[in-house]
């Protein structure tokens, strides 16, 4: 791998494709919160990937109420591999409720997989989800299962991937666009 200065973010998916997807997602998400009248949804933010994704998508939602809560949990813990544990801080209690998981990017699906079985287990009534990224080539089976995400912004293909919200090892969260390392290859 190249040093970090040898590393060029190249822009994937530019600011402006961002901004109109997230924009449709938060009217998809408003039609399928309309299902359920009475009920706020909760939102549950996967940090620390998802912070620009969720703060852009909750103002696009038109909804008149809904409750926001951020939870840690990862299972990449530096570098471009995921590590194959799943860290998880603790969720908010949704006992009854609507959920929506909103994440950053669904690779391997070890992640979002165990973020949903705790809220079902803590008792949420309904659990969906909702990533910017989806990368159908890492999926791997969680019991059985390749885990699809109810709600998808872009499908990309294998490549380790930065900006709005994501990073490599702390850096290029704040880039505008979703971008690929030049150099950084994945295992």
């Amino acid at each position: 791998m190249l040093p970090m200065a040898a590393m060029n973010p190249v822009p994937l998916i530019r600011a402006a494709r961002i901004r109109g997807r997230v924009r449709q997602l938060g009217r998809e998400l408003a039609g399928a919160f309309a299902g359920n009248p009475g009920r706020v949804p909760a939102i549950v933010a996967l940090l620390d990937g998802s912070f620009c994704f969720v703060a852009d998508l909750v103002r696009a939602i038109p909804v008149p109420d809904l409750r926001l809560h951020f939870a840690r949990a990862a299972s990449y813990h530096g570098g471009t591999v995921s590590s194959g544990s799943v860290t998880i801080d603790a969720l908010p209690s949704c006992v009854g409720a609507d959920v929506l998981v909103v994440d950053d990017i669904l690779d391997t699906g070890r992640t979002l997989a165990a973020v949903v079985a705790a809220l079902h287990a803590g008792g949420a009534a309904r659990v969906r989800t909702c990533v910017l990224l989806d990368k159908p080539a890492r999926r791997v089976p969680v019991d059985g299962v390749r885990l699809r995400a109810d709600f998808v912004g872009f499908t990309i293909p294998d490549r380790f991937v930065v900006g709005y919200g994501l990073d490599h090892d702390g850096r290029y969260r704040h880039l505008p666009d979703v971008c690929v390392l030049d150099g950084v290859a994945i295992a």
